[in-house]
């Protein structure tokens, strides 16, 4: 590659990390759609061996999940809007008052792809810095002007507190994340953090939410007097103010990370806790769970599932 490519190239990766969180818009997961109460729990794992597992007695499986519609990520000196989120796990709750996480097989956050407006050119053009006005210049179609952006589970979560997602400033969970950066120009193999150094996102409730409870049949359907209850947390706003971000990784040709340095000098990488935040607007949270876990012993996880499976649409 000649010098003038490689420093286009580089200009190029470093604009790119502006629009790191344009896609953090997880969006609304395939799943299986499930009737009436069921509904937010379309990607609980029920079916997997601990969730399975669960006695009623001594361990318990319920389904989490929480969305919102949108939001705002800062991660270093980038700030960005984000779009729909969607985190479910499952929880099997212990006896001596712990609980473990379960991750459903395609991951407990789900991102879909998002552009940013205006790509590399809303970015940085027209620009006094010659290295920049030269790619401007390059940027002669939309398919090199486009910035994707996504955010990807790369772990299982941890240390739920249910308490937490009741009240207000307490982390209700721990979310290991990475954010993949694609553009032809740096390559499909960018990102925001790894597998081995993730963002760990820590969400709280800004304010305590509003919060109501209901009861279903089996298959979800509204009923008082139903088997399947369910809890809603509902109008708060969740953020994280504490997490830090590591530098880029994989960023420039064949992912061997040429221009690691250009995405983070632009975008203040690594930046230490204090320095990034992410807020989610009107989170609506869910926990569903049998009212009477202890009437199904020793099966509580396997008629958990069945129930999930009798409201598929």
């Amino acid at each position: 590659m000649s010098a003038a490519r490689t420093a286009r190239v580089a200009a190029v990766a470093a604009a790119t990390t502006l629009a790191t969180l344009a896609a953090v818009a997880p969006a609304s997961a395939a799943g299986t759609q499930l009737n009436g109460n069921w509904a937010p729990f379309n990607r609980c794992p029920v079916d997997n061996a601990a969730m399975l597992g669960a006695d009623g007695i001594d361990n318990q499986a319920t389904c989490i999940s929480s969305s919102s519609a949108s939001g705002v990520i800062k991660i270093g000196s980038s700030v960005v809007p984000t779009g729909k989120t969607d985190l479910q796990v499952g929880i099997v709750t212990h006896s001596d008052g712990t609980n473990s996480v379960v991750a459903p097989s395609d991951g407990a956050l789900i991102a879909d792809p998002a552009d940013l407006p205006g790509g590399l050119l809303g970015l940085m053009c027209p620009s006094s810095v010659p290295v920049v006005s030269a790619v401007c210049g390059q940027i002669t179609n939309n398919t090199l002007n486009r910035i994707v952006a996504t955010v990807e589970s790369v772990g299982t979560p941890s240390n739920f507190q249910l308490l937490a997602g009741v009240s207000e400033g307490q982390p209700i969970i721990s979310i290991p994340v990475r954010i993949h950066l694609s553009n032809p120009l740096i390559g499909s193999n960018c990102y925001i953090g790894t597998k081995s150094e993730p963002i760990i996102l820590r969400p709280g409730n800004a304010a305590a939410p509003s919060i109501s409870a209901d009861n279903a049949t089996s298959n979800g359907t509204p009923d008082p007097e139903g088997p399947f209850g369910r809890l809603a947390l509902t109008g708060s706003t969740q953020q994280d103010l504490t997490f830090a971000a590591p530098g880029a990784s994989g960023c420039g040709p064949l992912g061997l990370g040429a221009f690691n340095w250009a995405v983070n000098l632009k975008s203040g990488l690594p930046a230490a806790s204090g320095t990034n935040s992410v807020k989610l607007n009107n989170t609506s949270t869910y926990l569903g769970t049998l009212n009477d876990p202890g009437s199904t012993a020793p099966n509580q996880g396997k008629v958990f599932s069945q129930y999930w499976h009798s409201a598929a649409k």
